[in-house]
């Protein structure tokens, strides 16, 4: 660990909280249907788009219908993306004559990017064309990653509005988050990652001869635009197999620091836009606070994992930090911070390959996502996550002082609380189950690259990354076999769509309630009590549910490799 690793982590820091208030606000008025900068040119544009579409913008719709709506459009977003990669071969800009898809992993990847998890169990420069690339998954980046806003919104709107019977329009708030938000931000960041030598380009993978006289195929693309939305959307998928790690995805130093703070931009904007909207911007702060220490505790940690070393390799005189796995362009900060923001916000994309990390460096990735990816999390997602969790934190906090619990003007109720836990409960059910089922069928076995401990967490790792949607992986587990990628995408379903429908519901039950002043006994949620009480909520509600797991992989590991045993990858 040294001074300038600790200033790149404060100025990353440091940048995140500066674009808070700015993007919240902007982002509150996107969403509140009022005027922008951007509304002269974009105003007739949106409009256009309800009149093809028949979307009457001033017609608000339930919870019900809104999130009928919503899975509606995914069913449809499922069947195009599944009917492109199926057809790829017949279909054009295919330059590298890549085969269709088989159908298990086209439904894999289907499932995969209409639930912003973008989990890969193939190779995108030899699997996938640049028509698929673009019109499948570039495309799908972009509305999962705005459904999970608007949805994060839509429960905003509950927190805040007072007998309601309508959370929104998904028609309205999808186009308008998409038109107004996402595409203006990723145009002007895909061609900042093209000045940093990123390819953008619709011609044939590049043949270049060796020093040694043979000849290299340097494979190409339209990189850029997908990059731009899969980092500010949180969704993660790389074009190439090696993601952020591969330098025509991720050139330079630079590009890599903004990767990151785009990764978390929108995410930790939307605390400003749920404090704005509830009419008190300090509640905002107070959830940003909690998912700041939280964060800034995972860093701490997988720094100095990672910093320093292998107990087993220093006494053997290998010192310097573990760079296995890393780049040597990003080092050993950037390689920890980048694999702890990507897991905090649910995006998946690395710039180092997390199977190599020390043990306990590679345990909170892991944690990250067992606590329901709600420390900044993916784009909306994290926010409706982290509030189901403050949900519980005022019913605990109600409970110890014998009072009906209020949250910003609402009561809470057995109903609140029940889909919260209804949401929250699922997530171990899957990625533990799944876990359970895959350690005893021989084939799922198999594809495990090392056995013990190690190899269970690579498990572990999988489901928990597919079931809270983040995509990451410890990639020395072998994905693409029919097992892995039939259970893999019911896990990436359930976690994005069990989570979300208890949510809607909540939002619903919210909008409705009558808006009553705080009185001299309510809860303070905007000082340093109540964000204490939401990160212990927090710790011990994801400790019951993944310290059991943990026990029989990162944490035994440790141990064992530090009295010398190391596993062998045979």
């Amino acid at each position: 660990m040294t001074v300038i690793g600790w200033i790149q982590i404060l100025l990353f820091c440091a940048v995140v909280a500066a674009l808070v208030v700015p993007l919240g606000g902007y982002m509150t008025r996107v969403f509140n249907g009022e005027r922008t900068f951007l509304s002269p040119v974009l105003r007739p544009v949106e409009a256009g788009l309800y009149w093809i579409g028949g979307v009457d913008e001033t017609r608000e719709q339930h919870w019900v219908t809104y999130t009928v709506a919503m899975l509606f459009f995914h069913i449809a977003g499922f069947l195009i993306l599944y009917a492109l990669m199926r057809m790829q071969a017949a279909l054009p800009f295919n330059p590298a004559g890549q085969s269709a898809v088989a159908p298990d992993l086209s439904f894999n990847t289907a499932v995969s990017f209409i639930t912003n998890t973008n989990w890969q169990n193939y190779g995108g420069e030899s699997t996938m064309s640049y028509l698929v690339q673009m019109l499948g998954l570039t495309h799908q980046n972009f509305l999962s990653a705005a459904t999970g806003i608007v949805l994060a919104v839509a429960l905003i709107r509950g927190f805040a509005r007072a007998s309601a019977r309508t959370v929104g329009n998904f028609w309205v708030d999808i186009t308008r988050c998409t038109l107004y938000i996402l595409l203006p931000i990723c145009v002007v960041y895909a061609l900042f990652l093209v000045w940093q030598g990123m390819p953008q380009t619709l011609g044939p993978y590049v043949d270049a001869a060796t020093l040694e006289g043979g000849k290299q195929t340097i494979a190409v693309g339209p990189v850029a635009s997908q990059v731009a939305i899969k980092m500010l959307g949180t969704n993660g998928g790389g074009f190439f197999n090696a993601n952020a790690a591969h330098p025509l995805e991720n050139p330079t130093a630079l590009s890599n620091f903004v990767q990151m703070v785009s990764i978390f931009t929108i995410g930790a904007a939307l605390t400003n836009v749920f404090g704005r909207m509830v009419g008190n911007q300090r509640q905002g702060w107070a959830i940003f606070a909690a998912m700041a220490v939280l964060f800034v505790a995972g860093v701490t940690a997988t720094y100095w994992a990672e910093a320093h070393g292998n107990d087993a390799f220093t006494a053997l005189g290998l010192t310097g930090g573990n760079m296995e796995g890393k780049e040597v362009r990003f080092g050993i900060v950037a390689s920890a911070l980048f694999a702890v923001v990507t897991t905090a916000a649910s995006c998946g994309a690395v710039n180092a390959m997390h199977d190599s990390f020390t043990a306990l460096g590679g345990m909170i990735p892991l944690i990250n996502m067992q606590l329901g990816e709600v420390i900044i999390g993916g784009v909306g997602a994290g926010m409706y996550g982290m509030l189901l969790f403050v949900v519980i934190a005022i019913f605990v906090a109600g409970l110890m002082v014998g009072r009906t619990p209020e949250y910003v003007g609402k009561k809470i109720e057995a109903k609140e609380v029940k889909m919260a836990m209804l949401a929250i409960l699922i997530l171990p059910l899957m990625y533990l189950g799944w876990t359970a089922v895959a350690v005893v069928i021989p084939s799922a076995v198999a594809s495990m690259a090392n056995p013990g401990p190690h190899g269970f967490t690579e498990v572990l790792y999988a489901y928990t990354s597919q079931t809270g949607n983040n995509g990451s992986a410890f990639a020395g587990l072998t994905g693409n076999i029919l097992f892995y990628n039939l259970t893999g995408a019911v896990a990436m379903l359930v976690g994005r769509f069990w989570m979300i429908i208890p949510a809607m519901a909540l939002a619903g039950s919210l909008a409705e309630k009558k808006s009553i002043p705080p009185s001299a006994g309510t809860f303070p949620t905007t000082g340093g009590l109540f964000v204490g009480l939401l990160i212990g909520v927090i710790l011990i509600i994801g400790g019951l549910t993944f310290f059991p797991a943990l026990a029989l992989g990162p944490v035994v590991e440790h141990f064992a490799m530090s009295a010398g045993t190391l596993f062998s990858a045979n």
